[in-house]
């Protein structure tokens, strides 16, 4: 059973070729998409995800976007994430923060023309 659950994982995150490599030897990237897996295997309904698209390339974020997509299909997703074209992407509900407290709270098109937000974000100060 559990050969089953990792065999499903390695699939799901593309890691099916690099199964019998060694970890040090693996590309960033790949790094990355194991560090996922071992978050999966215990099959949690919230995963907790800090900056996932951080030191990543271009190609290799497209892949992360679409495998974090993927994976809120089955759960709750908290993304903490600074690429705000990915949080909007990929985001039911964003919440802003801003100097440790939150500013904001909705959907991707509320917080894109919230004023608060656009303030503190593109160049202005926000209140707090």
């Amino acid at each position: 059973h559990v050969e089953t659950v990792v065999d499903a994982l390695l699939e799901e995150l593309d890691l099916t070729a690099t199964a019998d490599t060694v970890v040090g030897t693996l590309a960033y990237g790949e790094k990355r998409r194991l560090e996922l897996g071992l978050a999966l295997a215990s099959r949690p309904s919230v995963l907790l995800l800090d900056e996932p698209l951080a030191g990543l390339s271009p190609t290799e974020r497209e892949g992360a976007k679409l495998l974090i997509s993927n994976l809120g299909k089955n759960r709750t997703i908290v993304l903490v994430e600074h690429d705000m074209d990915a949080v909007f992407k990929l985001a039911a509900r964003i919440t802003v923060l801003h100097e440790g407290h939150k500013l904001a709270e909705g959907t991707p098109s509320e917080i894109s023309s919230d004023l608060q937000v656009r303030q503190a974000y593109l160049g202005g100060t926000a209140p707090p």
